[in-house]
């Protein structure tokens, strides 16, 4: 029987730090995190990550660009009418939703390589708080590094490892 890690850490410097450690057990990978740092009171569009512990929900995958990764986390196929609202006041606020859509959203199926496997993390999700930050992901990072709108991110190779660690209880503590 495989053993799932419970707790993945993301660890920085100080608070407004955009780059990290992602400790998954005895090992750690660098990592991206919000252009503004980590802040317990998330805002939309404060380029943020969210401190606190996140349930790893479902994973999104690129099909067309190769096979589901194994993983103990229930996996779907991104399709191209897959989008995410970013509203605020929008009923489907901090939902996947399909496009075209008649306000804000994220558009899923992106045309770099961010999203080709992204995890939605259980940030702002019971209850949902309108502007308290949506699209809160753990997806692939910028080939150069760099910080994310308020996710965490790590490189492909990195995400293949982890995926085979982590399942339905894991959590990631930022």
């Amino acid at each position: 029987m495989r053993r799932t890690l419970q707790t993945i850490r993301v660890l920085t410097r100080n608070a407004t730090a955009a780059a990290g450690l992602l400790k998954v057990g005895e090992m750690t990978f660098p990592c991206s995190i919000g252009r503004s740092g980590k802040r317990f009171l998330k805002r939309e569009g404060d380029g943020a990550s969210p401190r606190g512990d996140w349930q790893v929900r479902r994973l999104f995958y690129r099909a067309d660009k190769g096979l589901p990764p194994r993983t103990g986390i229930k996996a779907q196929a991104i399709r191209d009418c897959h989008g995410w609202c970013e509203t605020v006041g929008d009923r489907n606020y901090n939902r996947l939703v399909r496009i075209p859509y008649a306000t804000s959203h994220e558009t899923m199926k992106r045309p770099d390589q961010l999203y080709d496997v992204v995890i939605e993390l259980s940030h702002n999700e019971r209850p949902r708080v309108q502007g308290h930050g949506s699209a809160v992901f753990f997806h692939l990072r910028q080939p150069g590094g760099g910080p994310t709108a308020g996710c965490v991110a790590v490189s492909m190779r990195d995400m293949r490892i982890i995926l085979g660690l982590i399942g339905p209880q894991t959590k990631i503590r930022i």
